[in-house]
């Protein structure tokens, strides 16, 4: 099997847009073909990473839409729908589009409009991929946040200040992301000062609603040394799901989804957590950078905390995690998400990440939908 390759990449500023659905993915959808020099018409295969167009704005068929607003007719199209990691899913379809043969040219785009909801309204749009059960008791993704965050403290003898400097971390690393939604540090007493929302999870461990779409254009690696010297490849993905149902498993820090994804990614690289340069990780909540460092064999359980009270996943230390500036700083467009995740690895691997450039030839990038109920982990080695 020929390796993929990415050839191309766009992200559209995130945070608060007057744009509706259609209009952000024609934004990064356009800008990632011009970024490869690639005519619409040259695309076989257009996937749209889309959770909730229907629920949020009343839009739905937004691929063929997209389609028509690039000019990419008569292109496949179909929209990928996996909960908050839509866009890893994307990314998996994507893939395999390329990868069986089935499509020399795949562009994929990922997004959400969000913002002209309440908070209200948009956490009960997303609380709805919950079990039914959990969903008629009230439950929403940040309670499970605010549980297991008290379990791990309490279990590995994690400070409060630990999970705050994740927040403080990721909001430095966004300064540096012109796209980002957040482009503002904020200091460790802030973070800790600020409202609880589920306790002992405040207001800046968690990420913001945001709208905003990125893109990725994939193809064969021979058809990739057609356009440029200078590309990605997906080495290794793998998607994977846990229980729906969290309580169900025997221990909720560790995401099944997480663990079996990576197994796969790792095995189809012929790579070790040991390889990797840089990481993008699903930190919606700053529970999670921990859970997934570990669940990725970064670090051994319940020592995720203390990698990131040493350094060791900051910008300039052995393992940058999250240069983006996360969901957290960079806003959480629930499509697009796992789409910019890839983006920033792309970006990482190739050297074109401008100051947030670090040395990485391997990057790994992790999204979660739901609380670990579904993930994608894919693995990308720089051409350059």
């Amino acid at each position: 099997m020929e390796r993929v390759a990415i050839i191309g990449a766009s992200m559209t500023q995130f945070g608060q847009r007057e744009e509706w659905i259609r209009g952000l993915l024609a934004e990064a959808g356009g800008a990632c073909l011009r970024d490869a020099w690639v005519s619409a018409d040259a695309v076989d295969h257009l996937y749209v990473s889309n959770m909730a167009s229907g629920e949020f704005e009343g839009q739905t068929g937004v691929p063929n839409a997209l389609a028509h607003d690039l000019s990419a007719v008569p292109a496949y199209t179909a929209r990928i729908d996996q909960t908050s990691s839509s866009g890893g899913a994307g990314v998996y379809a994507a893939w395999q589009s390329v990868a069986s043969g089935a499509s020399e040219m795949t562009l994929l785009v990922g997004g959400e409009k969000m913002t002209h909801r309440s908070t209200a309204e948009a956490t009960d749009v997303i609380a709805s991929l919950t079990h039914p059960v959990e969903y008629k008791h009230g439950i929403t993704l940040p309670s499970f946040a605010g549980l297991t965050a008290r379990h791990y403290l309490n279990e590995y003898d994690a400070p409060r200040e630990a999970l705050g400097k994740v927040a403080v971390k990721n909001h430095k690393n966004g300064v540096d992301n012109p796209h980002a939604q957040f482009r503002k540090e904020v200091d460790l007493d802030t973070v800790l000062e600020s409202p609880i929302v589920a306790d002992p999870l405040r207001l800046y461990d968690f990420c913001p609603i945001t709208d905003g779409s990125a893109a990725l254009l994939l193809c064969p690696e021979s058809v990739a040394r057609e356009y440029t010297d200078e590309y990605a490849v997906v080495s290794g993905i793998g998607g994977a799901t846990d229980t729906h149902v969290v309580h169900e498993r025997a221990d909720p820090t560790t995401m099944g989804g997480v663990v079996n994804s990576a197994e796969q990614a790792y095995e189809m690289a012929d790579a070790s957590p040991d390889d990797v340069d840089v990481a993008e990780l699903h930190d919606m909540f700053t529970i999670l950078e921990f859970l997934q460092s570990e669940d990725l064999g970064f670090f051994e359980k319940g020592e995720g905390w203390k990698a990131v009270e040493e350094g060791v996943t900051d910008r300039d230390g052995d393992l940058p995690i999250n240069t983006s500036g996360g969901l957290k700083s960079k806003g959480h467009p629930l499509g697009a998400s796992g789409v910019a995740q890839v983006y920033e690895i792309y970006k990482q691997v190739v050297g074109e990440a401008g100051p947030r450039q670090v040395d990485a030839e391997t990057g790994l990038a992790c999204n979660v939908g739901g609380f670990g109920n579904c993930v994608t982990t894919a693995i990308l080695e720089g051409q350059v």
